[in-house]
């Protein structure tokens, strides 16, 4: 069969937005790579919402409903995805960089002795198929690369590509699920979930973001009193967080996460390129920071040249009183 599988990792009655965002890039690379472009889901209760796909890309998509593809284990997963790669010789197969997409995507290259590109920022024709890009000695470099052999694996950052529809439809073909025993052994004794309210900083549509310029981990207050304000989520320079004013997940940027929000404000944030390359697909950008020479002004919609101390919390007091 060749072609490309995608894996979209299913979420309420959608799927999470990175298995969207690869498909819609991997419509690019269909033609470098030949065969159609299929996808993978699997989950309990998911086959109703696979057809949704088609709409991103996808020609074939391969659902397999069983109750232990719905715990968020790997292995699982790594059998299927075994069994269809068998079936079907897959050129390449693509997972999001999310903590299942990790842990299934890095088994799967071991079960199947392939080669794995992970962290991979761009995707496009190259070498025998695909060529991957990630960023390499802490975001200073960017590095191309290519595989030996296949199928290419290859693990794909959050919020690299943009996630559009094309109006195509797909084929749904229901999988047996060939899972094996030891594939079971492992279970989940609990779940703890997300803090209530707290807002996912891949999927935010409004970010506030602080960095070196608040001075004291204390002082993030004042980002997170303007991010409450916008109902927008917290995100952090990598500076702030070597700093350890807040923690590594909220690091924006090369080492941290891309993110692409509708509104994206930069406070006390100079715009080295290690964060530029993280946020620099955001629709708006609005940078606060007191010296008017800092790189951010140079990609931000809008700059605002002064003390973050005395300008964001009047911003978000206008916010609040604008609600009500």
């Amino acid at each position: 069969m060749a072609g490309i599988l995608v894996v979209a990792e299913p979420q309420g009655s959608g799927f999470r937005r990175v298995g969207l965002e690869i498909l819609s890039k991997a419509r690019e690379l269909k033609d470098s790579v030949g065969g159609p472009l299929a996808a993978y889901v699997g989950g309990s209760g998911v086959a109703d919402q696979a057809a949704q796909l088609g709409a991103y890309g996808a020609e074939k998509v391969f659902v397999a409903d069983h109750e232990a593809l719905g715990t968020g284990l790997a292995a699982p997963h790594v059998d299927v995805l075994a069994q269809l790669q068998a079936e079907n010789d897959f050129s390449a197969i693509l997972f999001g960089g999310t903590v299942q997409g990790r842990d299934t995507a890095a088994a799967l290259a071991a079960r199947l002795g392939a080669g794995l590109n992970s962290d991979s920022t761009d995707l496009a024709p190259g070498g025998s198929g695909i060529q991957a890009t990630r960023p390499a000695f802490g975001g200073q470099n960017l590095v191309q690369s290519t595989w030996t052999g296949g199928p290419q694996i290859a693990l794909v950052r959050p919020n690299s590509f943009q996630a559009s529809e094309s109006g195509g439809s797909a084929e749904v073909v229901a999988v047996t699920p060939a899972i094996s025993g030891d594939a079971l052994r492992a279970t989940v004794t609990a779940r703890k979930p997300a803090e209530e309210g707290k807002i996912s900083l891949e999927e935010a549509s409004i970010i506030v973001s602080g960095g070196r310029g608040l001075g004291a981990p204390e002082n993030f207050s004042v980002v997170e009193a303007l991010a409450a304000s916008l109902g927008a989520a917290v995100g952090a320079s990598r500076a702030a967080v070597d700093a350890g004013w807040y923690p590594h997940p909220n690091q924006v940027g090369q080492t941290g996460k891309t993110v692409s929000p509708n509104l994206y404000i930069a406070c006390g944030i100079s715009g080295a390129v290690q964060h530029k390359v993280g946020m620099q697909t955001s629709d708006v950008i609005v940078a606060i920071n007191k010296d008017e020479e800092a790189p951010i002004f140079q990609f931000a919609d809008f700059g605002v040249v002064g003390d973050l101390f005395e300008i964001v919390p009047q911003l978000t007091e206008l916010i609040n009183q604008r609600k009500g």
